[in-house]
Order: C-alpha cells, then sequence, then structure tokens
C-alpha cells in the first residue's frame, strides 16, 4: 500500500511539473527542526515521568484517592492505570495487559480498564509534543481542559464497568 502511495505522489509530482526530490528534501528539513523544537520538552516530561514511578508516587496516590474511585464507579484494579494514562502510552498498555491477564479478557475489570485507556490520551506526553512543535509557551486553559476530559473518561469507564457487572 506504501508502495502504491508513493507511486500516485510521484506521478502527480510529474503531472504537475514538481521537483519531488527537493519537495522531500525540504520536508525532511523542516521534520529535523521540528523533531530539534520538541526534544527539551519531550526530554523533560519523560524525566518527570521515570521520578515519579520511580517514588512510589503512583501507588501513594491510589490510596490516598480509593474513596474518590469508588464514588465514580471504577473497580480498584483499575485505578493505578487511570493515573498512569496521561503520562505514559505504553506503560498503560502494559496495565492492561496486566489487568486482561489477571482477570481475563470478559471480566469487568478489563472492561473498565479497555474503555479508560481507550477514552483518552497520554495529555502530558501530547501536549508536551504538540505546544513544543508551535512553540506555546501559555497553554492557558489546555490543561484544565485535558483533565476535566481525562476524568470524563474516568467516569464513563466507571459507568461501563457498573453496566458490565
Amino acid at each position: 500500500m506504501t508502495a502504491v502511495f508513493v507511486l500516485v505522489e510521484l506521478l502527480l509530482g510529474v503531472v504537475k511539473k514538481v521537483n519531488c526530490a527537493n519537495a522531500v528534501m525540504q520536508g525532511a528539513k523542516e521534520g529535523m527542526k521540528t523533531a530539534a523544537g520538541i526534544l527539551p520538552s519531550l526530554l523533560c516530561m519523560l524525566t518527570a515521568l521515570a521520578c515519579l514511578r520511580a517514588s512510589g508516587l503512583t501507588e501513594h496516590l491510589t490510596r490516598l484517592l480509593a474513596p474518590v474511585f469508588s464514588w465514580m464507579g471504577l473497580p480498584l484494579a483499575v485505578l493505578p492505570l487511570f493515573l498512569l494514562r496521561p503520562l505514559s502510552g505504553s506503560a498503560s498498555i502494559a496495565m492492561v495487559e496486566e489487568l486482561i491477564a489477571a482477570f481475563g479478557p470478559d471480566s469487568p475489570e478489563a472492561v473498565a480498564a479497555c474503555v479508560l485507556c481507550a477514552s483518552g490520551d497520554t495529555l502530558f506526553y501530547v501536549l508536551a509534543v504538540y505546544t513544543g512543535a508551535c512553540n506555546v509557551t501559555k497553554t492557558r486553559h489546555t490543561v484544565p481542559c485535558a483533565l476535566f476530559a481525562w476524568l470524563c473518561g474516568g467516569v464513563a469507564a466507571g459507568l461501563v464497568w457498573r453496566l458490565a457487572l
């Protein structure tokens, strides 16, 4: 499929009389500039995530916030996933796999974990990449709105979990 896409692009370049090699080189230059621009934000975010996980803060927050999560309707098994999802996509996918292995793929815990994982993105990663790429320094309402959407995803996962019981 990729070969077909490249062939169509080359044919369109020939028809429109565009220097395809030059266009590819210019795109690569812009991509490298963008990558260099977002690298500091990305490194800071990944360092903060590593410190958070190594310190054990996630486990302490889970114990502290258990009553709130019970009110939301989430099973206690998915609470670490709820806290980790906005920070790390790969770690949250690994946690979903662990929950499915522990409780089974059709269990309410697995359903809640899948809904929770699918209802949001790694918002701090996305914010670091996109604000870094656009040189945005004042996010204003972006973080509160993203956190509210994350909370709504948790409530939705709790509702689905209750329905799956």
